[in-house]
């Protein structure tokens, strides 16, 4: 008897798990591991929910990891949903719901391939699977309190797979080996207040802001490297809050996100945007503070026997070679990276996030057989 992954699916599209809500998936999900010979143990961290689930021996030399998240976003407006967003109604071959693509269906799919895979055919070896509900939020207790806490009990995975989707149109054409890293700088401007008859008197912090941001987006941070594409640096937004057109203000604020490759790091960004600032200090008088948040490193497993691994996979069901690829945002691979080489591969992602978040269902069936093509591989 196999797991179905597309009752399975359904099953955790119908759990409410909001972020930072666990609705139910991962009391789910570990009844049916835990049934099929996985010791699963609940890593909740600062009430986030995380569940690990091992089959096999502790600190075996060879050990397949899957990671995922059943947390979503919120619905939005739940009325312009053609289908319950809970639902997980299935009409004409299409299953409707949030976390249809991103990603309870890639949970869903590498659970069932996993249980399958152990229970008709043990391998030499152990298999991982690391859930958690906190991917979709601050990311701080999630992922991260998984790799803690493997760390501190000895377990460890020799490889891992993040099943988050990955293809922009059609199932098989892309899969990630990697991410651009991801920082924010909270700009903060702060001059001198006075009447704007009056420009001498004062230190308008907006005019050594807008410097700044000009200085920050004159020239391109590269031109990309091997295996990334040019970073992006992009102004999100300047305000003051002024409410007066004859005051200049005191404060300023600017947020600026930048999306970087393997030629920087968050630490050497910080750097060049601290000598911009000090050079706009020494001819204006303005002063900032710069907040730096960066919530990623840029990261490559490059390609050899894992990425090829999970390449000819997805080729030999899919009768696609995926592109390998970095672009797009950022996911707890990132975190993954510091424990052992990582890639992604998951659904169509072209709905995730949108009202009416929806997949076909036979795109699941195929996940599902990709992932079981990868365990049966890389065991063999």
């Amino acid at each position: 008897m196999t797991t179905d992954p597309v009752a399975l699916s359904a099953e955790l599209i119908r759990c409410p798990s909001v972020t930072p809500e666990e609705g139910g998936a991962l009391v789910l999900l570990e009844t049916l591991l835990s049934k099929a010979g996985f010791a699963c143990t609940r890593v909740d961290r600062n009430g986030t929910p995380n569940l690990f689930a091992r089959w096999g021996e502790k600190g075996a030399a060879k050990s397949f990891g899957f990671n995922g998240h059943t947390d979503v976003v919120p619905v939005g407006d739940a009325a312009a949903w053609t289908h319950d967003p809970f639902g997980a109604e299935i009409v004409d071959g299409v299953m409707w719901g949030r976390g249809a693509t991103d990603m309870k269906t890639g949970v869903a799919a590498f659970a069932a391939a996993a249980v399958d895979f152990v229970t008709q055919t043990p391998p030499e070896g152990a298999v991982i699977l690391t859930i958690t509900g906190d991917e979709e939020g601050p990311g701080r207790d999630g992922t991260r309190a998984l790799l803690d806490w493997m760390q501190a009990e000895g377990e460890a995975m020799s490889v891992c797979l993040v099943g988050e989707p990955t293809c922009p149109n059609e199932m098989g054409e892309m899969m990630k080996i990697g991410r651009r890293g991801s920082m924010t700088f909270y700009i903060e401007a702060e001059g001198v207040q006075g009447h704007a008859a009056y420009p001498h008197r004062a230190k308008n912090p907006l005019h050594a802001l807008v410097d700044l941001l000009g200085r920050m987006t004159a020239e391109p941070l590269d031109q990309g490297t091997e295996h990334f594409q040019p970073s992006s640096l992009q102004i999100t937004t300047i305000d003051c809050g002024n409410p007066a057109n004859n005051v200049i203000p005191a404060k300023a604020r600017a947020t600026v996100n930048i999306r970087f490759n393997d030629a920087h790091s968050g630490e050497s960004l910080v750097t060049w945007a601290e000598a911009l600032a000090l050079a706009v200090t020494m001819e204006t008088g303005v002063t900032f503070a710069l907040n730096p948040d960066i919530s990623g490193e840029s990261f490559v497993t490059p390609p050899g026997p894992f990425v090829d691994l999970v390449a000819r996979s997805v080729e030999a069901e899919t009768g696609r070679a995926p592109e390998l690829s970095t672009s797009g945002g950022t996911s707890d691979a990132r975190f993954v990276k510091d424990h052992c080489p990582v890639v992604e591969f998951g659904l169509v992602g072209a709905t995730m996030h949108q009202v009416d978040e929806r997949v076909p269902v036979d795109q699941i069936e195929t996940l599902k057989r990709i992932y079981a093509r990868i365990l049966r591989d890389y065991f063999a």
